[in-house]
């Protein structure tokens, strides 16, 4: 069976309700993957995406901040979620499939403007959760595994408009990226949108400060897919949909997409 997935940082799923409703008509994603979708689960307009053929939703979420859902044409088992550093934030959902694969979707925590947990509490919460992550992949290891969301790390030179002038900004320091390669490397996860396209500047994310976004291009990926060892060669398409962040009113991420054939 071969499916696609896509995975999006909204910054609300009740504000943008529209947009989504266009990307599941336009795309027609089989599974599509929220975040910050900033809603109680009871509250996401879900009778909308129904219509468009997405009656299957597992989701956390609480009003205003974070939130996390899956949308899915395809019968979806929530299988649990995790609270990692204690945080009490809606930030993961799982869900399986039937055809046996497990959807994991993270809204990692943002970490604050400064890179100092001394004097930045939300950057010592970032550097935690990501610790408990790597801790439960080491102690669970996943198989038949995917793993989505915005992870808030771009964790390559060319995952950023400036490689030198980044090391020094949360989401792309060294401490940040060292523990991102940790959690992977405890889930023996693959990171299948760099496998599809290895080399060149690939963003997923641009701030709304910019007047011009588009034409000023200071980019980052905060937006992944991995998949598992077991099926890391079952997947192939992975793009971002860059236009996305040129709709009206748009989330400043951009939607990425992959296709498995399982």
């Amino acid at each position: 069976m071969a499916f696609t997935l896509a995975t999006w940082n909204i910054n609300s799923v009740r504000l943008r309700e529209g947009l989504v409703q266009k990307l599941l008509r336009e795309e027609a994603p089989d599974v599509l993957c929220l975040q910050e979708c900033k809603s109680p689960v009871e509250l996401i307009p879900t009778d909308g995406f129904a219509d468009l053929g997405y009656p299957h939703m597992v989701a956390r979420g609480q009003k205003g901040y974070n939130g996390v859902a899956i949308l899915s044409r395809l019968p979806i088992e929530e299988v649990g979620s995790m609270d990692f550093a204690d945080l009490g934030h809606a930030r993961h959902i799982a869900g399986r499939l039937e055809n046996g694969v497990t959807i994991q979707n993270f809204y990692v925590p943002a970490g604050g403007d400064k890179p100092d947990r001394a004097v930045n509490e939300k950057f010592g919460q970032k550097l935690d959760y990501l610790a408990e992550m790597r801790d439960w992949f080491k102690a669970e290891a996943p198989e038949k595994s995917i793993l989505v969301g915005d992870l808030n790390i771009a964790p390559r030179e060319d995952d950023v408009w400036d490689h030198k002038k980044m090391l020094k900004i949360v989401s792309h320091t060294p401490v940040e990226v060292d523990l991102l390669a940790a959690v992977q490397e405890a889930g023996g996860w693959a990171d299948v949108t760099r496998a599809d396209i290895p080399e060149g500047l690939l963003y997923s994310w641009w701030s709304y400060r910019a007047k011009d976004w588009d034409a000023a291009d200071k980019g980052r990926r905060l937006d992944h897919v991995w998949a598992t060892g077991d099926i890391r060669h079952a997947a192939h398409s992975s793009r971002v949909l860059r236009s996305a962040r040129g709709w009206e009113k748009p989330s400043d991420h951009a939607p990425v997409f992959a296709t498995f054939d399982l």
